[in-house]
């Protein structure tokens, strides 16, 4: 690595489309050596996913629809982070009811992931849940479109992580959860970040 690290700088930005999750961007960036490079990307207001672990050591996975796929994939209860000022935590604890119906006496952060920088700034905070309750059935969420249609299971951790292996779980947020939660959970949870640790910069 150089001494000095080039500093990339937008020279200009042409919005391309905007939309209620997110927008596409072009926009020219100063290249190491001289000149500019122009860059097509999306920025995107971000979402949280949750491991919700029960006392059995069984995860939550739901099985969604994902047109974009054209087909349903095993994943974590996730949700958009697009309530201005929200903490993500908050919006985790949210999304755990409405898409599985549960609450969580702890929450920790397991991971943040960059779902593909190469294209998108998404940043998808992945949490831990854990000491699971239901939620009550007169207060539970009514699910609509692709959520009316989810299939909630529980899944032995490890069993879990052996999907992941075999290419059967996809789902970015879904195959990091899952993976870190197997190695928190075989170090004793020692690593784990509390709720509202700040988001990476």
């Amino acid at each position: 690595m150089s001494a000095v690290e080039h500093r990339y700088e937008v020279c200009s930005r042409e919005l391309r489309y905007r939309g209620r999750i997110f927008e596409v961007v072009t926009e020219e960036v100063t290249m190491p050596g001289g000149g500019t490079a122009a860059r097509d990307l999306v920025r995107h207001v971000g979402a949280v996913a949750v491991v919700a672990l029960d006392d059995a050591g069984q995860v939550v996975l739901i099985r969604q629809y994902r047109q974009p796929v054209g087909r349903r994939l095993w994943e974590l209860p996730a949700g958009l982070t697009d309530v201005s000022g929200e903490d993500p935590s908050v919006t985790a604890t949210r999304e755990l009811a409405e898409e599985v119906d549960l609450t969580a006496g702890r929450l920790d952060v397991l991971v943040d992931v960059h779902s593909s920088p190469g294209f998108t700034d998404e940043l998808v905070r992945v949490f831990l849940a854990r000491d699971l309750g239901e939620v009550p059935v007169e207060q539970r969420h009514d699910r609509h479109d692709e959520e009316a249609d989810l299939q909630i299971v529980r899944i032995d951790l490890d069993e879990a992580v052996g999907m992941v292996l075999a290419g059967e779980i996809s789902n970015g947020p879904c195959v990091a959860g899952l993976l870190a939660a197997a190695r928190a959970r075989d170090a004793g949870w020692s690593g784990l970040r509390r709720a509202d640790a700040p988001l990476p910069r």
